[in-house]
């Protein structure tokens, strides 16, 4: 039986919607899941468990990229729960629920200062689709503290710190926000001069990309470019995902003159093979978005035993995909976001992984450029696996 490739499965309609009216259609619930994807009793009963504690969200777009008759669809992994997210402990080793530190860096209201130079405020803890693998799976769609509550005030810390040169607006996802309400944050953040730049992390062009057909919010962008750079990391991690109508968002984007750049995960049944991530990179090109970070999957509690691959694997995976690309679709840095900082995986060395660190806490800025080398073990998959060796 042939399938519907993801064109054909996309509603072409997506294009006039109201986003917001779109959003009440989300599929939230067991049953209304049931309507789109056959379950058997046993699954029916794991994904109420599952549902239970980390919430599900998926828009209809999205869900009409998943081909029902593979039960290894890559969007489906990406989108609906697994009884894998009941595992807490596994081979792989342990698990945690805050594998970046945020709590360390957390300044309140919503603000984190992990890096000098760069300022994260956690908008909102609502996203058009709660993402299975999410390092924030803890408090994304969930009620917490760590979420902006005055942005003014937000905005306050920064313009009193001037060692800061860039904010991320990230979440959950702001675009998600009212466009009213993302104006009056862009507004506080215009005439801070130390900024260089801002971005607004978003997975909307990929997972909901109604939101970005709203001439309003273009209009906001468009304005707030002229006066500061604009840039928006998003989060395409399987070729699958890159739709006309993705391309569509991500050229409305590049319209208003924003930057649009790609921060994907390495994940164990969606991208680990040559093809996928070869497919994925030089299609990011082909609607004009910049391959950025490919992240090594963090060791997040009801996410690390189902989509983490090993790094003695993972680097030899890149590499040999890295082989297969050009310039523009190799520069992308392989990366593992850790608590002590951002560390690139140059490669390895036989079964020694080499390391460099880019980024570093304050108080540690020394470490910033150093090199890291560490023994690959057959399952380790973060660097808190490897023994420390030398070359």
């Amino acid at each position: 039986m042939k399938h519907a490739s993801t064109a054909d499965r996309e509603d072409c309609n997506w294009l006039n919607v109201d986003w917001q009216e779109e959003l009440k259609h989300n599929i939230t619930s067991v049953a209304a899941l049931e309507e789109y994807l056959p379950l058997s009793p046993d699954e029916r009963q794991d994904l109420e468990k599952i549902t239970a504690r980390h919430p599900m969200n998926i828009p209809r777009y999205y869900l009409k990229l998943i081909n029902p008759a593979d039960p290894d669809d890559p969007i489906r992994k990406l989108a609906i729960p697994s009884t894998d997210e009941l595992i807490l402990t596994g081979d792989m080793g342990e698990t945690t629920g805050d594998p970046y530190g945020d709590d360390k860096h957390d300044k309140g209201n919503g603000i984190l200062h992990k890096y000098p130079y760069t300022a994260l405020v956690v908008a909102t803890e609502y996203c058009s689709m709660y993402c299975r693998h999410c390092f924030r799976k803890r408090m994304v769609g969930l009620p917490n503290d760590q979420t902006v509550k005055n942005f003014k005030q937000a905005a306050e810390y920064i313009a009193s710190h001037t060692e800061i040169k860039n904010v991320v607006m990230s979440g959950g996802d702001p675009l998600l926000l009212p466009t009213d309400v993302l104006k009056e944050m862009l507004d506080a953040l215009r005439d801070i001069d130390h900024l260089n730049y801002v971005r607004i992390g978003s997975r909307a062009p990929v997972v909901f990309p109604q939101r970005i057909f709203d001439d309003g919010l273009i209009e906001l962008l468009a304005d707030f470019n002229r006066s500061k750079p604009l840039y928006v990391p998003t989060h395409f991690n399987h070729p699958n995902e890159i739709t006309p109508t993705a391309r569509e968002a991500v050229q409305r984007l590049r319209s208003a003159g924003v930057t649009v750049n790609n921060q994907a995960v390495l994940l164990r049944g969606i991208n680990d093979s040559v093809e996928a991530l070869t497919k994925l990179m030089d299609g990011l090109l082909k609607i004009g978005v910049n391959p950025y970070y490919l992240y090594q999957c963090m060791p997040v509690e009801r996410v690390r035993h189902q989509f983490q691959v090993p790094l003695k694997s993972g680097v030899d995976l890149v590499d040999d995909a890295r082989r297969k690309m050009d310039g523009y679709a190799k520069r992308f840095k392989f990366i593992i976001g850790h608590d002590i900082g951002k560390l690139e995986i140059c490669g390895r060395v036989d079964d020694k992984l080499i390391l460099k660190q880019l980024h570093a806490r304050p108080g540690y800025q020394h470490e910033s450029s150093r090199i890291l080398v560490r023994q690959l073990t057959e399952k380790g998959g973060w660097l808190d696996d490897l023994p420390e060796v030398s070359l």
